[in-house]
Protein backbone atom coordinates (compact mmCIF):
# COMPACT_ATOMS: atom_id res chain seq x y z
CA UNK A 1 0.00 0.00 0.00
CA UNK A 2 3.05 2.36 -0.59
CA UNK A 3 0.94 4.28 -3.09
CA UNK A 4 -1.54 5.72 -0.30
CA UNK A 5 1.11 7.83 1.08
CA UNK A 6 1.42 9.35 -2.52
CA UNK A 7 -2.11 10.78 -1.77
CA UNK A 8 -1.49 12.22 1.25
CA UNK A 9 2.07 13.79 0.71
CA UNK A 10 4.00 13.32 -2.42
CA UNK A 11 2.01 13.15 -5.25
CA UNK A 12 -0.09 16.23 -5.33
CA UNK A 13 0.44 16.80 -9.36
CA UNK A 14 -1.22 14.21 -10.26
CA UNK A 15 -4.11 15.20 -7.87
CA UNK A 16 -3.84 18.75 -9.40
CA UNK A 17 -4.86 17.35 -12.38
CA UNK A 18 -7.62 15.33 -11.21
CA UNK A 19 -9.30 17.82 -9.75
CA UNK A 20 -8.72 19.58 -13.31
CA UNK A 21 -10.66 17.31 -15.37
CA UNK A 22 -13.38 16.47 -13.11
CA UNK A 23 -14.03 20.53 -12.49
CA UNK A 24 -13.56 21.17 -16.18
CA UNK A 25 -15.86 18.71 -16.83
CA UNK A 26 -14.01 15.23 -18.36
CA UNK A 27 -16.58 12.54 -17.35
CA UNK A 28 -16.98 9.68 -19.00
CA UNK A 29 -19.82 6.70 -18.07
CA UNK A 30 -18.76 4.21 -15.95
CA UNK A 31 -19.07 0.74 -17.48
CA UNK A 32 -21.02 -0.78 -14.25
CA UNK A 33 -24.20 0.55 -13.00
CA UNK A 34 -22.71 2.74 -10.02
CA UNK A 35 -23.65 6.33 -10.68
CA UNK A 36 -21.01 8.97 -11.40
CA UNK A 37 -20.35 11.25 -8.63
CA UNK A 38 -21.44 15.02 -9.50
CA UNK A 39 -18.65 17.11 -10.70
CA UNK A 40 -17.11 18.91 -7.90
CA UNK A 41 -17.03 22.89 -7.92
CA UNK A 42 -13.42 24.26 -6.41
CA UNK A 43 -13.59 26.60 -3.27
CA UNK A 44 -14.54 30.16 -4.68
CA UNK A 45 -12.96 33.67 -3.00
CA UNK A 46 -16.72 34.63 -1.39
CA UNK A 47 -16.08 31.28 0.93
CA UNK A 48 -12.66 31.50 1.49
CA UNK A 49 -13.14 33.42 4.95
CA UNK A 50 -16.17 30.72 6.13
CA UNK A 51 -17.73 32.30 9.68
CA UNK A 52 -18.14 28.23 10.46
CA UNK A 53 -15.47 26.81 9.34
CA UNK A 54 -13.26 24.72 11.87
CA UNK A 55 -9.71 24.22 12.80
CA UNK A 56 -8.43 20.97 10.71
CA UNK A 57 -5.13 19.14 10.26
CA UNK A 58 -1.78 19.93 12.54
CA UNK A 59 0.29 23.34 13.01
CA UNK A 60 2.95 24.70 15.08
CA UNK A 61 4.20 28.22 15.85
CA UNK A 62 8.37 28.51 15.61
CA UNK A 63 10.15 31.32 16.77
CA UNK A 64 13.07 33.04 16.32
CA UNK A 65 15.04 36.33 15.60
CA UNK A 66 11.89 38.45 17.57
CA UNK A 67 9.52 36.99 14.88
CA UNK A 68 7.14 34.56 14.43
CA UNK A 69 5.96 32.00 11.64
CA UNK A 70 3.88 28.98 11.04
CA UNK A 71 4.17 25.20 10.00
CA UNK A 72 0.99 23.65 8.58
CA UNK A 73 0.43 20.43 7.37
CA UNK A 74 -2.24 19.66 5.28
CA UNK A 75 -4.14 17.08 2.59
CA UNK A 76 -4.59 16.82 -1.02
CA UNK A 77 -8.25 14.88 -0.84
CA UNK A 78 -10.67 16.49 1.40
CA UNK A 79 -13.73 17.03 1.54
CA UNK A 80 -16.01 20.59 0.96
CA UNK A 81 -16.49 21.86 4.08
CA UNK A 82 -12.44 21.19 5.01
CA UNK A 83 -11.52 23.52 2.40
CA UNK A 84 -12.02 26.45 4.32
CA UNK A 85 -9.38 27.88 7.44
CA UNK A 86 -11.08 28.28 10.86
CA UNK A 87 -10.05 31.03 13.20
CA UNK A 88 -6.59 30.19 14.36
CA UNK A 89 -5.23 29.13 11.13
CA UNK A 90 -7.13 32.76 9.26
CA UNK A 91 -5.41 34.39 12.37
CA UNK A 92 -1.58 33.17 11.75
CA UNK A 93 -2.42 33.82 7.97
CA UNK A 94 -2.80 37.54 8.64
CA UNK A 95 -0.07 37.78 11.33
CA UNK A 96 2.00 35.99 8.36
CA UNK A 97 3.71 38.26 5.11
CA UNK A 98 4.26 35.24 3.05
CA UNK A 99 2.43 31.86 2.20
CA UNK A 100 4.35 29.30 1.56
CA UNK A 101 3.44 26.20 -0.25
CA UNK A 102 5.22 22.92 -1.99
CA UNK A 103 3.55 24.32 -5.23
CA UNK A 104 1.32 27.20 -5.46
CA UNK A 105 -1.38 25.96 -7.92
CA UNK A 106 -2.83 29.12 -8.78
CA UNK A 107 0.37 29.90 -10.57
CA UNK A 108 -0.27 29.00 -13.94
CA UNK A 109 2.94 28.84 -14.96
CA UNK A 110 3.41 25.90 -12.68
CA UNK A 111 0.37 24.24 -13.77
CA UNK A 112 2.27 24.71 -16.88
CA UNK A 113 5.37 23.12 -16.10
CA UNK A 114 3.46 20.49 -14.16
CA UNK A 115 1.45 19.88 -17.44
CA UNK A 116 4.48 19.35 -19.67
CA UNK A 117 6.97 17.15 -16.92
CA UNK A 118 3.64 14.92 -16.65
CA UNK A 119 3.29 13.82 -20.45
CA UNK A 120 4.32 10.06 -21.13
CA UNK A 121 7.69 9.99 -22.41
CA UNK A 122 8.41 6.48 -24.78
CA UNK A 123 9.79 4.78 -21.44
CA UNK A 124 6.86 4.89 -19.72
CA UNK A 125 4.56 2.49 -22.33
CA UNK A 126 2.85 -0.16 -20.76
CA UNK A 127 1.54 -3.61 -22.12
CA UNK A 128 -1.66 -3.81 -23.69
CA UNK A 129 -2.28 -6.18 -20.42
CA UNK A 130 -2.01 -3.43 -18.14
CA UNK A 131 -2.91 -1.04 -20.23
CA UNK A 132 -6.62 -2.67 -20.52
CA UNK A 133 -6.57 -2.64 -16.62
CA UNK A 134 -6.35 0.51 -16.68
CA UNK A 135 -8.88 1.69 -18.95
CA UNK A 136 -11.29 -0.33 -16.85
CA UNK A 137 -10.31 1.90 -13.46
CA UNK A 138 -10.30 4.91 -15.37
CA UNK A 139 -13.84 4.56 -16.94
CA UNK A 140 -14.91 3.62 -13.31
CA UNK A 141 -14.04 6.56 -11.95
CA UNK A 142 -15.80 8.30 -14.83
CA UNK A 143 -12.91 9.82 -16.27
CA UNK A 144 -11.91 9.81 -19.97
CA UNK A 145 -9.61 6.97 -21.77
CA UNK A 146 -7.49 10.63 -22.77
CA UNK A 147 -5.86 10.67 -19.08
CA UNK A 148 -2.93 8.39 -20.67
CA UNK A 149 -2.57 10.74 -23.24
CA UNK A 150 -2.50 13.91 -20.60
CA UNK A 151 0.39 11.30 -18.11
CA UNK A 152 1.95 8.81 -17.96
CA UNK A 153 0.58 5.54 -17.05
CA UNK A 154 1.89 5.47 -13.42
CA UNK A 155 0.93 8.57 -12.69
CA UNK A 156 -2.70 8.29 -14.30
CA UNK A 157 -2.79 4.88 -11.66
CA UNK A 158 -1.96 7.10 -8.27
CA UNK A 159 -4.45 9.56 -9.86
CA UNK A 160 -7.20 6.77 -9.63
CA UNK A 161 -6.30 6.27 -6.40
CA UNK A 162 -6.80 10.28 -5.28
CA UNK A 163 -10.24 10.19 -7.07
CA UNK A 164 -11.49 5.99 -5.95
CA UNK A 165 -13.15 8.03 -2.61
CA UNK A 166 -14.89 10.86 -4.26
CA UNK A 167 -18.17 8.85 -3.99
CA UNK A 168 -17.46 9.09 0.34
CA UNK A 169 -17.56 13.29 -0.48
CA UNK A 170 -13.42 13.35 -0.80
CA UNK A 171 -12.09 15.18 -3.99
CA UNK A 172 -8.98 16.69 -4.65
CA UNK A 173 -11.01 19.44 -6.28
CA UNK A 174 -10.66 20.24 -2.38
CA UNK A 175 -7.06 20.04 -1.44
CA UNK A 176 -6.41 21.99 1.52
CA UNK A 177 -3.21 23.50 -0.36
CA UNK A 178 -5.12 25.17 -3.08
CA UNK A 179 -7.62 26.51 -0.72
CA UNK A 180 -4.50 28.45 1.11
CA UNK A 181 -3.38 29.75 -1.88
CA UNK A 182 -6.69 31.19 -2.81
CA UNK A 183 -6.96 32.30 0.60
CA UNK A 184 -2.98 33.81 0.35
CA UNK A 185 -4.22 35.48 -2.51
CA UNK A 186 -6.60 37.06 -1.31
CA UNK A 187 -5.14 38.43 1.64
CA UNK A 188 -2.50 40.23 -0.96
CA UNK A 189 0.09 38.14 1.14
CA UNK A 190 2.99 36.83 -1.45
CA UNK A 191 2.13 33.15 -2.21
CA UNK A 192 5.89 31.09 -3.33
CA UNK A 193 6.39 27.68 -4.01
CA UNK A 194 8.66 25.97 -1.61
CA UNK A 195 9.63 23.88 -4.71
CA UNK A 196 9.83 22.99 -8.63
CA UNK A 197 7.72 21.10 -10.28
CA UNK A 198 10.91 19.42 -11.86
CA UNK A 199 12.22 18.63 -8.10
CA UNK A 200 8.83 17.02 -7.90
CA UNK A 201 9.14 14.97 -10.58
CA UNK A 202 12.40 13.82 -10.11
CA UNK A 203 11.82 12.71 -6.47
CA UNK A 204 8.68 10.88 -7.25
CA UNK A 205 8.91 9.07 -10.61
CA UNK A 206 10.65 5.12 -10.27
CA UNK A 207 14.01 4.87 -11.17
CA UNK A 208 13.47 2.37 -13.40
CA UNK A 209 10.77 0.58 -15.90
CA UNK A 210 10.46 -2.23 -13.87
CA UNK A 211 9.92 -0.29 -10.46
CA UNK A 212 7.23 1.52 -12.49
CA UNK A 213 5.58 -1.50 -13.40
CA UNK A 214 5.15 -3.10 -10.26
CA UNK A 215 4.48 0.65 -8.69
CA UNK A 216 1.22 0.45 -11.46
CA UNK A 217 0.50 -3.42 -10.90
CA UNK A 218 0.26 -3.01 -6.65
CA UNK A 219 -1.53 0.65 -7.21
CA UNK A 220 -4.37 -1.59 -9.87
CA UNK A 221 -4.24 -4.48 -7.20
CA UNK A 222 -5.56 -1.94 -4.51
CA UNK A 223 -8.68 -0.69 -6.97
CA UNK A 224 -9.64 -3.83 -8.10
CA UNK A 225 -9.33 -5.09 -4.47
CA UNK A 226 -11.12 -1.98 -2.85
CA UNK A 227 -8.30 -1.55 -0.52
CA UNK A 228 -7.26 1.88 -1.88
CA UNK A 229 -10.30 3.96 -0.27
CA UNK A 230 -10.70 2.91 3.39
CA UNK A 231 -7.37 3.66 3.94
CA UNK A 232 -7.73 7.17 1.93
CA UNK A 233 -11.14 7.58 4.42
CA UNK A 234 -8.77 7.07 7.39
CA UNK A 235 -5.69 9.13 6.27
CA UNK A 236 -8.64 11.94 5.74
CA UNK A 237 -10.43 11.55 8.97
CA UNK A 238 -6.77 11.91 10.88
CA UNK A 239 -6.38 15.26 9.51
CA UNK A 240 -9.81 16.51 10.14
CA UNK A 241 -9.66 15.52 13.14
CA UNK A 242 -6.20 16.24 14.37
CA UNK A 243 -4.97 13.49 15.22
CA UNK A 244 -1.05 13.82 15.79
CA UNK A 245 -0.34 10.91 17.34
CA UNK A 246 -1.82 8.65 15.29
CA UNK A 247 -0.63 10.39 12.21
CA UNK A 248 2.89 10.33 14.04
CA UNK A 249 2.66 6.55 14.18
CA UNK A 250 2.17 6.70 10.59
CA UNK A 251 4.41 3.92 9.55
CA UNK A 252 2.78 1.06 11.84
CA UNK A 253 -0.38 1.23 9.93
CA UNK A 254 0.25 2.58 6.59
CA UNK A 255 1.60 -0.77 5.10
CA UNK A 256 4.31 1.15 3.27
CA UNK A 257 7.11 0.32 5.30
CA UNK A 258 7.18 -3.52 5.05
CA UNK A 259 10.04 -3.70 2.54
CA UNK A 260 13.78 -2.08 1.60
CA UNK A 261 11.95 -0.66 -1.83
CA UNK A 262 9.19 0.95 -0.15
CA UNK A 263 11.41 2.26 2.79
CA UNK A 264 13.88 3.68 0.29
CA UNK A 265 10.74 5.21 -1.29
CA UNK A 266 9.51 6.59 1.66
CA UNK A 267 12.78 8.62 2.58
CA UNK A 268 12.81 9.83 -1.12
CA UNK A 269 9.41 11.31 -0.65
CA UNK A 270 10.16 12.60 2.83
CA UNK A 271 13.51 12.80 4.42
CA UNK A 272 15.46 13.60 1.39
CA UNK A 273 13.20 16.81 0.80
CA UNK A 274 12.72 18.08 4.11
CA UNK A 275 16.03 19.90 4.64
CA UNK A 276 15.70 21.88 1.25
CA UNK A 277 12.52 23.01 2.44
CA UNK A 278 13.90 23.31 6.16
CA UNK A 279 16.38 25.93 4.36
CA UNK A 280 13.87 27.92 2.34
CA UNK A 281 11.37 28.29 5.06
CA UNK A 282 14.64 29.92 7.29
CA UNK A 283 15.62 31.28 4.51
CA UNK A 284 12.53 33.81 4.54
CA UNK A 285 12.27 34.01 8.16
CA UNK A 286 16.03 35.14 9.02
CA UNK A 287 15.19 37.46 5.81
CA UNK A 288 12.65 39.27 7.72
CA UNK A 289 9.21 37.51 6.83
CA UNK A 290 6.82 35.93 8.65
CA UNK A 291 6.29 33.04 7.24
CA UNK A 292 3.08 30.92 6.89
CA UNK A 293 4.23 27.51 5.51
CA UNK A 294 1.87 24.85 4.58
CA UNK A 295 2.97 21.49 3.50
CA UNK A 296 1.86 17.41 3.19
CA UNK A 297 1.41 16.62 7.30
CA UNK A 298 3.89 13.49 6.46
CA UNK A 299 6.62 16.26 6.71
CA UNK A 300 5.78 17.23 9.83
CA UNK A 301 6.38 13.67 11.48
CA UNK A 302 9.83 11.98 12.79
CA UNK A 303 13.10 13.23 13.56
CA UNK A 304 13.46 14.43 10.10
CA UNK A 305 10.29 16.50 9.97
CA UNK A 306 10.09 20.19 9.65
CA UNK A 307 8.92 21.15 13.50
CA UNK A 308 12.41 19.34 14.43
CA UNK A 309 14.63 20.63 11.72
CA UNK A 310 13.74 23.94 12.28
CA UNK A 311 14.29 22.99 16.04
CA UNK A 312 17.71 22.24 15.08
CA UNK A 313 18.32 25.57 13.30
CA UNK A 314 17.38 27.63 16.65
CA UNK A 315 13.89 27.55 16.36
CA UNK A 316 11.85 27.50 19.67
CA UNK A 317 8.76 25.44 18.11
CA UNK A 318 5.67 25.06 19.65
CA UNK A 319 2.73 22.96 18.93
CA UNK A 320 -0.67 24.67 18.41
CA UNK A 321 -3.40 22.57 19.85
CA UNK A 322 -6.87 23.27 17.78
CA UNK A 323 -9.66 23.90 20.32
CA UNK A 324 -12.52 20.78 20.05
Amino acid sequence: MKLIHHLIEGRLFRLLIAALLVSAGFHAHADNSRPCPPAAQPPGLEDAESQTAVDRGFMWRIQKDGRVSYLYGTVHVARHDWAYPGATLMSAMRDSDVVALELDVLDPSIMQRLFAGMAPRPQDTVDDALKARLITQIQAACLPEQLLELMSAELASTTLVAMSARRDGLDPTYAIDRSLSLLGHKLGRLVISLETPEQQLAALRSRTRQEAKESIEQTLHSLETGEASPMLRRIARVWAESRYGELDRYGEWCQCMSTDSERALMKRLLDDRNPAMAQRIDALHVGGKRVFAAVGSLHMIGPQGLPQLLAKRGYQVEKVEFAR
